[in-house]
């Protein structure tokens, strides 16, 4: 890989550059030291995005910056592309956030006030919603949509969360049960729901701090969605926070002090968050820690799937 990315670097003009494996996720980040300044290359994995997909990705993220948001500035190479395929893997260059993640999925938060943390997390989440609501994406622009079809449909965003293949006959049952009421419930309110641009994917891992400012990097799964997915995003991998109730008021206050939101339906896009990670992890079940990883989505779905249903009575 070395190789591949000494090649890519020619094409930004940074021959020779320094640079080390950062990060090894859905992609590659490589840290790329050049001339003074820190980069991020990476490079994507194989038949993810299309070109397309990833172009509409890298223009999303510098109108978020143009609007004043602290995201990763896309680089482009010396022929004035920003995308060039080596090997046959996508590869793009980011400008580098300095700065830390606000904590890792799974292990309890540690910063000195989360309820601050998650005021202003909410209050950029609504900013960003703001710019993608002001910008006007070009003609060719194309992302996954993370509606009801992306969801629920036949061929959803992250795979057929119901028929995850190591489900048993119970789960099996309650998820196809959740599939049919909450594709009801969701058809029912989607024409009052806030729907545009959004992130899909801020997890601690992709809000970094840096001084007073919240960044937001990793726009992989970015495309259209409800803004209820977005704030469920956020609230779900913070559920088991003793002190969750605060952060849960935290995030909405924050966000309203910028942006309304309504969250009547919050408990249908929490549910239907854990859901889609059912789904994702079946084409990665072969991958390392994956199995723990499915049981546990799979429990939180359980739960969350129960309480909904249960609410329904």
């Amino acid at each position: 890989m070395s190789g591949l990315v000494d090649r890519a670097l020619g094409l930004w003009g940074m021959d020779g550059a320094d640079h080390r494996l950062f990060a090894a996720r859905e992609n590659e980040v490589h840290q790329v030291r050049h001339a003074g300044a820190t980069y991020a290359l990476r490079v994507h994995r194989a038949g993810y995005r299309t070109d397309a997909e990833l172009q509409s990705e890298l223009e999303m993220m510098d109108a978020a910056r143009r609007a004043g948001l602290h995201v990763p500035a896309p680089v482009v190479s010396a022929s004035g592309a920003l995308i060039h395929v080596v090997d046959g893997l996508q590869i793009d260059v980011l400008h580098w956030l300095e700065g830390t993640t606000i904590g890792k999925t799974g292990t309890p938060l540690s910063v000195p006030d989360t309820a601050a943390l998650f005021t202003a997390i909410g209050r950029e989440m609504a900013r960003f919603h703001d710019a993608m609501d002001d910008w006007t994406p070009p003609a060719r622009f194309t992302r996954c949509a993370w509606d009801h079809a992306g969801l629920l449909g036949d061929t959803p965003v992250w795979g057929r969360f119901w028929d995850n293949p190591t489900l048993d006959s119970a789960d099996r049952a309650l998820f196809q049960q959740l599939r049919m009421v909450a594709g009801r419930d969701l058809d029912a309110r989607a024409p009052g729901l806030d729907y545009g641009l959004i992130h899909a994917d801020l997890v601690r891992e992709n809000v970094m701090v840096h001084g007073a400012q919240i960044q937001i990097i990793d726009f992989d799964d970015a495309g259209f969605g409800y803004r209820l997915f977005e704030l469920a995003t956020t609230l779900l991998k913070n559920m088991a926070e003793p002190d969750y109730a605060r952060l849960k008021s935290a995030l909405i206050d924050g966000y309203r002090a910028v942006r309304p939101m309504d969250t009547g339906a919050l408990d249908l896009f929490l549910v239907l968050r854990a859901a889609t990670y059912v789904g994702w992890i079946v084409e990665r079940l072969d991958e390392d820690g994956a199995m723990m990883r499915n049981d546990r989505f799979i429990a939180t779905t359980r739960a969350l799937a129960e309480e909904y249903l249960s609410a329904k009575h």
